[in-house]
């Protein structure tokens, strides 16, 4: 700013934080005379002060060309000088981007050879990983620099038959033309979007990429969302009229009763796909009553206390007592008469010296030559003092049929009465005298079609999903139904559900055998 001073001059004082020049000087503030001329610098503006004598004060503003900074004899030697234009050098960084991460790639890609893909081996494709647009998930990361595995042909979306080429074991969910029956026609909305995608070489409706998403980041896969499933589902007997299978859109409003598969009838052939709507009973070909063996003051409790913590007792039985987990927490290993059952149904039969002689369980040859060879001579008791679990023997001691004085031939004779040494746990098969039994069954899976996860589930009791503590008989098919697990499941949007619960929680799109068929959860344990 210029302040008027005293006897004609002029104060000229810098406002903001950047000075000026007055002839050539920097400052910030001076005081001239313009009867004696000064030049202002303010960045590539000049004003020049002149008074004649007893004249006013003349202003003169003119623009002039500012030389850089550095510029000048020495700017020869300056290592700008020595680099091209920015605008050249932007030109060339910009192609040798497009030749690195473009035209590479696409020309490696056009001229590798055509092979199968392959999981194992590393990709052909140059600097293919510069066109990831994200990281691939666990199954897949080995692929992160093998592109061509999967994108057989540039441009063009993952096609079925790349995925076909390593997973060559894949169940289809159904025919192509049973699953376009299912979906119905698209509307016009979608029907407008696959023409667009068409165009541009995706696949589908029904292809692979509808579920499997790629490039989401690395982890697992997520699992297919509930409305994918109830595309079909949900009004699939509108659709497909002769299906048996009822609508289910979601868990918790729209799903059908759970059907088991098992043995309803002694000889039955096949199995039996029922629903437990109709409570349903099951043929195993064994007496067991669970809540005998559960009740924590009867004989059975009484007689695990007497066994003893060394024998792997020494407290009224659970359910863990016999039922132990598979290694993988999924499902449980069959009970087993040697490891669960024999600690208190004794095989043992005879005494020489020390050792004593037991009964090969389930090999009947064996058993029946055994017992006739102890002749028809009586022998001493071999078990003393062992009271009987369950209801008591006719002398109030645990005898297995055989622990008194007793010949072979009367063991064998009454072995398959409802007390006898086997009739006591297994159902008759052949003729009087015999010792063939029905065959016993402990299937795997009830549940074809759907899994279950007991590691999941390993906070809860047993008895609050399956009711054995008050169940008398080996019919008694102990499966919770859809209303006992709705009480925590509920459909993948509820708002109130303990566990929202998807479709892909408990059903495999593809009906594979084995540990493959199960979902993502199960599968990979």
């Amino acid at each position: 700013r210029v302040v008027p001073g005293v006897s004609g001059q002029l104060k000229l004082e810098a406002v903001g934080s950047l000075g000026f020049t007055v002839n050539g000087r920097n400052t910030r503030d001076i005081t001239i005379d313009p009867r004696e001329g000064a030049e202002l610098g303010l960045g590539s503006y000049r004003l020049s002060f002149e008074q004649a004598p007893e004249g006013p004060v003349m202003l003169t503003v003119r623009m002039i060309d500012v030389e850089p900074e550095g510029r000048g004899e020495a700017d020869g030697f300056a290592l700008a000088r020595a680099l091209p234009s920015k605008r050249v050098m932007a030109w060339g960084m910009l192609a040798a981007i497009l030749l690195a991460f473009l035209a590479i790639p696409i020309w490696s890609h056009m001229t590798r050879a055509r092979v199968a893909p392959d999981y194992d081996k590393p990709g052909t494709v140059m600097m293919d990983a510069s066109w990831r647009p994200g990281a691939l998930s666990l199954k897949h990361h080995a692929l992160e620099d093998n592109c061509e595995a999967c994108h057989a042909e540039p441009f063009v979306a993952v096609r079925d038959d790349t995925c076909l080429a390593c997973h060559k074991d894949i169940g289809d969910h159904a025919t192509q033309r049973r699953q376009t029956s299912a979906r119905g026609p698209l509307d016009w909305g979608d029907a407008l979007q696959w023409d667009v995608a068409h165009a541009f070489h995706k696949p589908g409706p029904g292809a692979c990429t509808d579920c499997h998403t790629e490039h989401e980041g690395a982890g697992r896969m997520e699992p297919t969302h509930q409305q994918f499933c109830a595309d079909c589902h949900g009004t699939m007997d509108a659709r497909l009229t002769d299906t048996a299978l009822g609508n289910a859109s979601d868990f918790g409003k729209v799903h059908p009763q759970f059907q088991a598969v098992l043995n309803t009838a002694p000889g039955q052939a096949r199995l039996q796909r029922v629903s437990l709507a109709d409570h349903p009973r099951q043929w195993d070909g064994l007496r067991f009553p669970h809540a005998m063996h559960l009740n924590t003051r009867g004989g059975v409790a009484r007689m695990a206390q007497r066994l003893g913590t060394k024998s792997g007792y020494g407290a009224p039985l659970e359910c863990n007592a016999c039922h132990r987990p598979t290694a993988d927490g999924v499902r449980f290993l069959p009970v087993n008469m040697e490891n669960d059952c024999e600690s208190c149904h004794s095989l043992v039969f005879d005494k020489v010296g020390s050792t004593y002689r037991t009964l090969r369980h389930g090999k009947v040859a064996e058993m029946r030559a055994d017992l006739r060879a102890l002749g028809r001579a009586n022998r001493p008791q071999i078990v003393a003092q062992r009271r009987r679990p369950g209801e008591y023997g006719s002398s109030g001691l645990y005898r297995a049929e055989f622990g008194g004085p007793t010949t072979g031939t009367a063991l064998l004779a009454r072995a398959m009465a409802k007390q006898g040494l086997c009739g006591e746990c297994h159902i008759p098969a052949g003729a009087p005298g015999s010792l063939e039994v029905m065959p016993v069954t402990q299937p795997a899976r009830y549940m074809i079609n759907g899994w279950f996860d007991h590691e999941d589930h390993k906070q809860e009791k047993c008895t609050s999903c399956h009711a054995a503590d008050t169940s008398s008989s080996a019919s008694d098919l102990l499966l919770p139904n859809i209303g006992q697990c709705r009480t925590c499941h509920l459909g993948e949007d509820a708002k109130k559900a303990e566990v929202p619960s998807s479709c892909a929680m408990c059903h495999s799109y593809h009906p594979r055998t084995g540990a493959a068929a199960a979902p993502p959860r199960i599968a990979r344990r």
